[in-house]
C-alpha cells in the first residue's frame, strides 16, 4: 500500500464519507486522515484491524515466551502450533 495514495483530507472525510468507507471495506485499505496537513487519525477496515490486534497479541505472547525460557520452541514451530489451536474455534 502506498501511503501517498491513502492520505486525505477530513474536508474529503465530511464530503465523501459513505464512499471512503464503501472503498475501505470492499478493498480493507487503511487511509490516513489529515487536519490542518498534520497526520490525526487512521481509518481501517474491522477485519484488517481485528488481523492485526490478534497478530499483535501471537507476537506478545511469542516475546513473552522467549524472555521467560530462552530454550522455547522457534518461531516456526511456535506459529504452528498458534494456527492449529486456533483452527479449532
Amino acid at each position: 500500500m502506498k501511503l501517498s495514495e491513502s492520505v486525505k483530507s477530513i474536508s474529503y472525510l465530511k464530503a465523501n464519507a459513505a464512499e471512503l468507507i464503501e472503498t475501505i471495506n470492499k478493498n480493507q485499505k487503511t487511509f490516513v486522515i489529515t487536519q490542518n496537513g498534520e497526520a490525526k487519525v487512521v481509518v481501517q477496515d474491522i477485519k484488517l484491524y481485528e488481523k492485526t490486534q490478534e497478530t499483535l497479541a501471537m507476537l506478545k505472547l511469542l516475546a513473552m515466551t522467549s524472555e521467560e525460557n530462552p530454550d522455547a520452541k522457534g518461531i516456526k514451530e511456535t506459529f504452528s502450533e498458534l494456527r492449529k489451536d486456533l483452527n479449532q474455534f
